[in-house]
């Protein structure tokens, strides 16, 4: 198949990019490069899709929110499928720049949308996010559950892309699946992150910040095991649900052809165990700087993901001890390598 994955140079898009090239398919990545973490490590995640690709890969630099611009593309591209997951992400920068995520997250995904519906693809499948379930104290979050409750605009944009691709998918028949990512962490990850910034401190030898005493749970998922995932939802498309009732609506299904997942690993990790794990993985302790709860944050997130994998058959499997090795591993190889290449 043809694929067009936006945000390629980002960290998901990026292994999605890799894996889809693997098995033979063709890629057109687009991403505008923005500055919102380390330009190079997305210059350097093009640089490592590229090889043995050969012209199975292409990449446009572009701005998703430029809605002609999108459409063109996607009107001469003519893919197949499109896995959308450019977005402005975190939660507290959305606290300082709200206007930054109603320009990608909302103005681009419609974009996004209606590039799908003037060039008919067979699958639009886009990321949410664990986020969306805010308030809601049920665990393990359910796509069934109300979602009306979020603590931040990041999850509010999130929320309204699931709305918009409903809309989308009731008036256009375009089938859409929206996977609600929990927590994705491992090798090329994002240096806002939390594991991110804690392998850099520990390194250095600086203390890190632990929020809420660090008595939160996040349901930490490796980056291969979100892959496998979006692969197999891409390769089964949404479709209409026979059960789905406008008296009692379910809001992860409908009789259009939409569908919404959790994705995630179905075992949340207290941060301090994930912080041990960390210094486990590196062989040096902590320094810890606790701090109170901040603003936009949830106390815990833990991914009900039986409807997953009842469509697909998905089912987690690394551990959290081999997956941040993995991490520190890779960590401590590519910045030694960019350190040994800025040397004078």
């Amino acid at each position: 198949m043809k694929i067009l994955v936006t945000g390629v140079a980002g960290f998901i898009g990026f292994h999605v990019g890799r894996a889809l090239l693997a098995r033979g398919d063709r890629v057109l990545g687009v991403d505008n490069l923005n500055d919102y973490y380390d330009v190079q490590l997305k210059r350097d995640r093009l640089a490592a899709l590229a090889p043995g690709a050969g012209d199975r890969l292409e990449t446009v630099e572009l701005d998703i929110a430029d809605a002609a611009a999108l459409r063109s593309l996607v009107a001469d591209a003519q893919p197949d499928a499109v896995i959308h997951l450019a977005a402005q992400a975190g939660v507290r920068y959305s606290l300082e720049h709200p206007h930054a995520y109603t320009h990608s997250n909302i103005n681009g995904f419609l974009a996004v949308l209606e590039a799908c519906r003037h060039q008919p693809v067979k699958h639009l499948v886009y990321a949410s996010s664990s986020s969306v379930y805010g308030l809601n104290a049920h665990m393990p979050f359910s796509v069934h559950d109300n979602v009306d409750h979020p603590v931040s605009l990041y999850a509010a944009t999130k929320k309204a892309n699931e709305l918009m691709a409903h809309s989308y998918a009731h008036l256009y028949g375009i089938p859409t699946t929206g996977l609600r990512f929990f927590t994705v962490y491992g090798p090329w990850g994002r240096p806002d992150m939390a594991y991110f910034l804690f392998t850099r401190a520990i390194l250095a030898g600086e203390p890190i910040k632990v929020f809420n005493g660090g008595e939160m749970a996040r349901d930490f998922t490796y980056i291969d095991d979100i892959v496998e995932g979006v692969v197999r939802v891409l390769d089964r498309p949404a479709t209409a649900d026979p059960a789905w009732s406008a008296a009692t609506p379910d809001p992860g299904s409908s009789c259009a052809p939409y569908r919404v997942f959790n994705i995630g690993n179905n075992q949340p990790v207290r941060l301090l165990d994930f912080i041990e794990t960390i210094e486990s993985a590196l062989g040096r302790e902590a320094v810890k700087d606790f701090q109170p709860m901040q603003p936009g944050d949830v106390t815990a997130t833990c991914a009900d993901i039986d409807a997953l994998h009842a469509w697909t058959g998905y089912r987690p499997s690394t551990p959290l001890a081999e997956g941040l090795a993995q991490f520190t591993a890779w960590y401590r190889d590519y910045y030694g390598q960019r350190e040994d290449s800025e040397q004078p």
